[in-house]
């Protein structure tokens, strides 16, 4: 199954609510789409682009490691 891609979207959730910030704020930070970080959040989107994922953890100030592991 889906294992790994699981641990992007709960690593995501976790991390975000770490920092307190709103999906939406993610989504600025990280000049995405609120629906891109929603999809990921919520496992729709189960294989983001690295470059995604680079967005995602420079918003959130965090290593790449720190969202897939």
């Amino acid at each position: 199954m889906a294992t790994s891609n699981n641990k992007i979207a709960d690593n995501l959730k976790r991390l975000r609510d770490k920092k307190g910030y709103s999906l939406e704020k993610v989504a600025r930070l990280a000049d995405l789409s609120l629906n891109t970080i929603v999809k990921i959040e919520n496992g729709a989107n189960q294989n983001p682009t690295i470059e995604t994922l680079i967005k995602i953890t420079k918003a959130l100030e965090v290593e790449v490691d720190d969202l897939i592991k």
